[in-house]
């Protein structure tokens, strides 16, 4: 059974203020609808990305806020250390209440492992358990830059792919990768493997410091399950019609 889609929005800002003023100035609820402008685009509040740089600022608070006001929400904190540190640091994180969260695959399967564990652990009071997903490869990474820096020599849809069915073996939910390797992740971990991928930009929209992205459409023909989209929603002069844009060529709704 193929998952279901949705988009995420990475909330990568400074501070919490400024977080929910740029959420107020996107959605208002009205009878579990969102409205924005007259425009509706959706029910339920959007998915948002807490990344570093706004949970290093603002700590767990900015997690109980946004579940508050009825937000699901991915942690993306990529953690990557040895197994125990990693077990301990995800119960803390299982008990917050996310519905999504991270690590590196390229920490190994049993790292990989002890943070299933250690997630499992925080969040056993919550009936609804949170998906954990391995980073595979940054989509800012190309293949020049894992040859000649990382010192990965395999093709990087091959090492991809292998991180992927690492995270699989080791009961992950699904990992990050780019919507070029959606594909051939669910023809080698399964439907039910989610892919979730960031680098997406819309066909008029400068690529910034990613290298290999796709369109919301693209995306969707991919095969991707979840697409994180950050500056071209974010940093959009009128954030609601870049979102409904988003939802129209990703959920063609």
């Amino acid at each position: 059974m193929a998952n279901a889609k949705d988009i995420i929005i990475a909330c990568d800002f400074k501070s919490a203020d400024e977080t929910i003023k740029f959420l107020d100035k996107l959605t208002r609820i009205r009878d579990e609808v969102i409205h924005c402008d007259d425009i509706t685009v959706g029910a339920g509040r959007p998915f948002v990305k807490v990344g570093m740089e706004i949970f290093y600022a603002e700590g767990p608070a900015i997690i109980k806020m946004l579940k508050e006001r009825g937000h699901k929400v991915f942690l993306d904190l990529k953690l990557h250390d040895i197994p125990n540190t990693v077990k301990r640091t995800m119960q803390v994180l299982g008990e917050y209440g996310v519905d999504m969260v991270n690590v590196h695959a390229a920490g190994g399967r049993a790292m990989m492992e002890a943070a299933r564990e250690g997630l499992m652990l925080g969040a056993a009071r919550y009936a609804d358990k949170p998906k954990l997903i391995a980073v595979t490869q940054l989509t800012s990474t190309d293949e020049d830059t894992m040859h000649s820096e990382l010192l990965i020599d395999r093709p990087l849809d091959v090492v991809v792919k292998h991180y992927a069915l690492n995270a699989k073996e080791a009961g992950l939910d699904g990992v990050v990768c780019s919507a070029f390797e959606a594909r051939a992740i669910h023809e080698t971990c399964g439907d039910d493997f989610i892919t979730v991928t960031p680098g997406i930009r819309f066909a008029d929209s400068a690529s910034d410091d990613q290298r290999r992205i796709m369109t919301p459409a693209q995306a969707r023909e991919a095969g991707s399950d979840y697409i994180v989209v950050g500056r071209p929603i974010t940093a959009a002069e009128r954030p609601i019609d870049a979102y409904t844009r988003c939802r129209e060529e990703f959920l063609g709704k």
